[in-house]
């Protein structure tokens, strides 16, 4: 890293979150869904974790499942109405150190751009309008 920190091997785990469903490649259909998915973080427990169904436009908490350990995964859950259009799902996690998983360009301010070990930065699926769920862009 730019101010000689090595985190290849540090083992430093930040605040994470990736939605496993809808993800590729299933296909939906309009109308309700449940978005799913896991966090975790290094620094302790996960806090809170919000979905975006707009691309990070505007962001809703999701459900954390118990149980809420530290250093271990948390389920997550957050109801969806689909309308057919195309969306962009993604999640975000805070956890109790108020750590919060950042966009791409974030992750690279901090970090630089050739960082290639625990790239935590929001990820996202892109649903198009047929009900195809593909990997969408970083965020």
């Amino acid at each position: 890293m730019p101010d000689g920190r090595i985190r290849q091997f540090s083992m430093i785990m930040d605040a994470k979150s990736i939605i496993t469903f809808p993800a590729y490649p299933n296909r939906i259909t309009r109308g309700r869904w449940e978005i799913t998915g896991i966090a975790w973080s290094g620094h302790g427990r996960i806090a809170r974790v919000e979905i975006s169904t707009d691309g990070g436009a505007t962001w809703a908490p999701a459900e954390l499942q118990e149980p809420v350990l530290p250093k271990c995964h948390t389920r997550f859950r957050s109801g969806w109405a689909w309308n057919g259009k195309p969306a962009l799902l993604m999640s975000r996690a805070t956890d109790e150190t108020g750590n919060t998983q950042p966009t791409l360009d974030q992750l690279r301010g901090e970090r630089g751009v050739a960082t290639p070990y625990h790239n935590n930065n929001i990820r996202a699926w892109r649903v198009n309008s047929d009900g195809r769920v593909i990997f969408g862009l970083p965020a």
